[in-house]
């Protein structure tokens, strides 16, 4: 039975506090999967509720024993059926997605951003990148939602940005969320597989969060997974075909001074046992030196 259908849940919860320790049960009991923006189901209640009521996400303590309007219940308990019997992801219950303090419009049409990329952009690529303001051109490859190309733009202040997806449907959420920033004149989306529509074109700086998601996982995934776009997770047997892509072809795309940056999850042994001689330099993360690897222009091959 549904929330909304249950009399007891409109009548009997009456404060934020209420429905915050009502959603947690429910998350807990349906089993739900977090791992797009929350680890827990306090977070994700917080979150939703606050979001639903358009109460600041930074603020919980002074509207805890607030009492809800009839209307308003009736909105956080579709919110929580939704979450529970969909098992859509928060951020496409909200359409908002985090990447620190930076906020993207986000819906099905795109994954839901989740990248260690942005949080080393945050320290413009330091010490790989000596001087951010020398950074003129940057190529975002697989930019889904816009959000990796958007920050490059803000963390290279002199720098074009071109944001590549194969997905129109992608490149109109970003175009979205480029118009958000105002960025219009500094970043340009561009319609291509790979990089087949870049002839001719070189970029001091490459970074790409491409799908890299293996076969054995792809048959694993939670149902909470299954709501995002296919092409954005899948990468082959090994979920390295696109990072292949980009090894073989990135060289002709850089600048001789150039500086590659790619995000490839859990594959790093599966990738340094497939290219031993390339010198690759696993960046440090919140999470670990295993996820995000850099190269220079002068070391992948030709």
């Amino acid at each position: 039975m549904s929330d909304l259908a249950h009399p007891a849940a409109l009548t009997e919860l009456v404060s934020v506090r209420d429905f915050i320790r009502y959603a947690v049960s429910r998350f807990n009991g349906a089993g739900l999967f977090f791992g797009h923006g929350s680890d827990n189901a306090w977070d994700e209640a917080v979150y939703l509720t606050l979001h639903t009521l358009n109460l600041p996400l930074d603020r919980l303590e002074p509207f805890l024993d607030a009492r809800l309007l009839p209307h308003e219940r009736e909105r956080l308990l579709d919110v929580f059926r939704r979450r529970c019997e969909d098992r859509l992801p928060a951020a496409y219950l909200t359409n908002e997605a985090w990447l620190g303090e930076h906020r993207f419009y986000v819906d099905d049409r795109v994954i839901v951003p989740r990248s260690f990329i942005a949080e080393l952009l945050e320290e413009q690529l330091t010490p790989w990148i000596d001087d951010p303001w020398a950074v003129e051109s940057a190529l975002d490859l697989c930019t889904g939602s816009g959000c990796l190309a958007i920050l490059t733009a803000l963390a290279f202040p002199n720098a074009e940005v071109d944001a590549v997806d194969l997905s129109q449907d992608a490149l109109s959420v970003a175009e979205r969320n480029v118009a958000d920033y105002q960025l219009q004149d500094r970043v340009s989306l561009v319609h291509s597989d790979a990089f087949t529509a870049l002839a001719g074109k070189r970029y001091n700086l490459i970074i790409s969060n491409p799908p890299y998601v293996n076969a054995e996982s792809v048959a694993a995934l939670p149902p909470e997974y299954l709501h995002e776009p296919e092409l954005a997770l899948g990468s082959g047997e090994d979920g390295l075909d696109f990072t292949r892509i980009i090894l073989a072809e990135a060289k002709k795309h850089l600048t001789e001074d150039g500086v590659l940056v790619v995000e490839i999850g859990h594959n790093r042994d599966e990738l340094e046992a497939a290219y031993p001689t390339l010198p690759f330099t696993w960046l440090d993360t919140q999470a670990g030196d295993e996820y995000v690897f850099m190269l220079r222009a002068e070391d992948l091959p030709d």
